[in-house]
């Protein structure tokens, strides 16, 4: 016991901390958002990610286990405009008393009109695209509510917090303006792509990419037979020759539009949810690696 007293003093005296301080516990939403939260957070944070790699969050039906991690979080990090619409009922359940961050606070939502039916709401109403993060403009906004919150939190850390922050958005600018260069080199006419379902919208607005999907915002929404039929027409008109699918759906609609369009299923893409961390697209930014060549390709391939 002698022995101990005699370290700790050591510590104290030497300005040692004896003890190093336990890394903050914080909850995100999904796994693109969890990845952010990591990148800024380091050995500061301890993530828990409720919706995980390749995990449909539009569709996600909270467990016990959740609401568990969610009790003993000290931030939960959600993405917001509407994107975990399941969210508030966990939040209710666990009884979580943390602060909520939403990381797409100050984003400029994207409208869009619904062309199907969903939960969300019928079809030719506007309804607000929550796929945000989609802009890497908008990535920037996410990294600064992040980081903001963090510095809250662990004002001793904030130094770390900041340094890993502005990195992690140099990192950001880099690749955005890597992309912007890339795709101007493809004609504004030939840059069409059809994916499973509507989340590419604020990526196309970005890029000037024309996207199309037979199923809407939300991967539980069900196309409308003349909307359908539409997109058929488009592809066969236009010279659409790819339909992607992405990690997280069904490719049920993919398929048919296949047959029907008479074109060939695309290599798979990412957009709600990032893959194992073993797979292709691990993080954030290496979603956008994997995704940009695929479809910079098919877009050279239309007619």
């Amino acid at each position: 016991m002698k022995k101990l007293f005699l370290v700790l003093a050591i510590l104290t005296f030497s300005g040692v901390p004896a003890f190093a301080a336990e890394p903050l516990p914080v909850v995100a939403s999904f796994s693109i958002l969890g990845d952010m939260v990591q990148q800024i957070g380091g050995p500061d944070v301890t993530v828990e990610t409720l919706v995980g790699p390749n995990g449909d969050t539009h569709v996600y039906e909270p467990t016990p286990a959740d609401a568990k991690t969610l009790a003993g979080a000290k931030i939960l990090f959600v993405s917001g405009l509407g994107f975990e619409g399941w969210m508030p009922r966990l939040a209710s359940a666990s009884g979580f008393k943390g602060k909520t961050v939403v990381a797409s606070e100050g984003v400029k939502p994207r409208q869009m009109k619904t062309e199907e039916k969903s939960k969300e709401a019928q079809s030719g109403t506007e309804i607000i695209d929550p796929h945000a993060w989609q802009d890497l403009s908008n990535g920037l906004i996410y990294v600064h509510n992040i980081a903001r919150a963090l510095e809250e939190a662990l004002p001793e850390k904030a130094s770390n917090i900041e340094t890993r922050a502005k990195v992690y958005e140099g990192q950001i600018k880099a690749l955005d303006g890597r992309i912007r260069q890339e795709f101007a080199a493809i004609p504004a006419g030939k840059r069409r792509i059809i994916t499973s379902h509507d989340a590419f919208g604020y990526f196309g607005d970005a890029y000037g990419i024309e996207f199309l999907a037979p199923a809407g915002l939300s991967t539980e929404a069900e196309p409308s037979a003349a909307a359908f039929a539409k997109l058929i027409g488009q592809m066969k008109q236009e010279g659409i020759k790819i339909v992607f699918l992405e990690n997280m759906t069904s490719p049920r609609l993919a398929q048919q539009l296949v047959k029907e369009g008479g074109a060939k299923l695309g290599e798979e893409l990412y957009s709600d949810a990032l893959s194992e961390p073993d797979g292709p697209a691990p993080t954030y930014l290496a979603m956008f690696e994997n995704n940009v060549p695929k479809l910079e390709a098919a877009m050279k391939d239309n007619r």
